[in-house]
């Protein structure tokens, strides 16, 4: 397993919990602090791999609960797994579909043994256990895989919030141990919700499972970014140093400033896209939603210090017009800009660690991001 994946520090930044690192994966190396763009149903919706490529993503995500559900992952498996399927040679990481089993699934039933569920698609009725779920993984080949675990809501009491931790502790157990492919590397989730000493307890509960990365889940569900931000403050003194950290769901660009100085190596998020395809754009100076009406006769760039395709050859009233007619090209102009956005953004945070100016960088960055909207 070694051979296969390792973590590397490359510097730790002496005043905060920022460092730059290297995850070394089968498919290639992993610059760390890392945007990971989600790739949902095997596509990150509007973008073609090379677009990625060109753009900078290093690794991106897939849904265990969309592909089982839609291809299967047996057709995945057939086809050779996700890199050959999707015609991605970059790593890739699955998550373990638990999130979208409580949130998507109709009708959900939890017990100790796993989640009885009926299809968003058509209602039909399955069960997700988590030997099954490491299955499903190992058919859909990704290179990181995450354990099946209970994400409890934001409002979940102390009593249930505990209850859920612990069935995520005992389905982490039955993961690992049914977990057999050495090309996939198996990350642990941290949860219990927003009591500090029930993450705490997570976490070292979860080190025996911790080979070379950590997830951190059940955050950015809904609590104030503060409570999340005091989470993480609380965790920090208690990570393993010598793997990568994995802020699940987490990409709006001030969380991940917030999250990378709280000593966070890797984030995801389908914000970037989403909010493309409702024609709004992240940008330097803040967001940007080119709909509206002043924007009309703006023939400028989206973003003046963003060297992107769409920064380079259109203007916002270009971009408005696109929007307001429906036109898709809108929606894959504005997905690859904040796309490009975030993964430059991370570029720009390891480079500050770098130079020992990351605190500098925030402030700076936070001066000029200003939503104007």
């Amino acid at each position: 397993m070694e051979r296969l994946f390792s973590y590397e520090v490359i510097k730790q930044d002496p005043t905060t919990g920022a460092r730059v690192g290297v995850l070394h994966t089968p498919h290639g190396d992993i610059p760390t602090p890392i945007y990971m763009p989600v790739g949902t149903q095997a596509t990150v919706k509007g973008l073609m791999p090379r677009d990625l490529e060109e753009a900078g993503a290093k690794i991106i995500l897939s849904n265990t609960y969309h592909l089982y559900m839609r291809p299967g992952d047996e057709i995945v498996k057939k086809a050779g797994g996700l890199h050959k399927f999707m015609n991605w040679n970059r790593p890739i990481l699955t998550d373990s579909g638990g999130f979208q089993v409580f949130s998507l699934a109709g009708l959900n039933k939890i017990k100790d043994e796993g989640v009885y569920f009926n299809s968003h698609l058509d209602g039909s009725k399955h069960l997700f256990t988590p030997e099954r779920v490491m299955e499903i993984q190992n058919n859909l080949g990704a290179d990181i895989i995450m354990q099946f675990d209970q994400c409890s809501e934001y409002g979940t009491d102390y009593k249930n919030s505990k209850i859920a931790m612990e069935r995520s502790l005992s389905w982490l157990d039955r993961c690992y141990h049914h977990h057999a492919n050495e090309k996939q590397m198996l990350f642990p989730i941290v949860q219990g919700n927003v009591f500090p000493d029930l993450r705490k307890e997570s976490l070292e509960r979860c080190l025996p499972y911790v080979k070379c990365g950590l997830g951190i889940g059940g955050l950015s569900v809904g609590e104030p970014k503060e409570i999340m931000y005091d989470i993480l403050d609380g965790l920090y003194p208690y990570y393993p140093t010598d793997v990568p950290r994995y802020l699940m769901g987490v990409g709006s660009p001030d969380c991940l400033i917030e999250g990378v100085i709280r000593g966070v190596d890797m984030f995801d998020c389908v914000l970037g896209t989403r909010i493309a395809r409702n024609g709004t754009a992240f940008t330097s100076r803040g967001k940007v939603v080119v709909r509206n009406g002043k924007y009309k006769e703006d023939f400028s760039p989206l973003d003046e210090e963003c060297d992107c395709y769409c920064c380079r050859n259109y203007t916002k009233a270009y971009l408005r017009h696109l929007v307001n007619a429906g036109e898709m090209l809108g929606a894959i102009l504005l997905s690859l800009h904040n796309t490009t956005f975030l993964l430059n953004l991370m570029k720009n945070l390891r480079q500050a660690i770098l130079d020992g100016k990351v605190l500098e960088f925030r402030n700076e960055f936070y001066k000029k991001y200003e939503n104007k909207e």
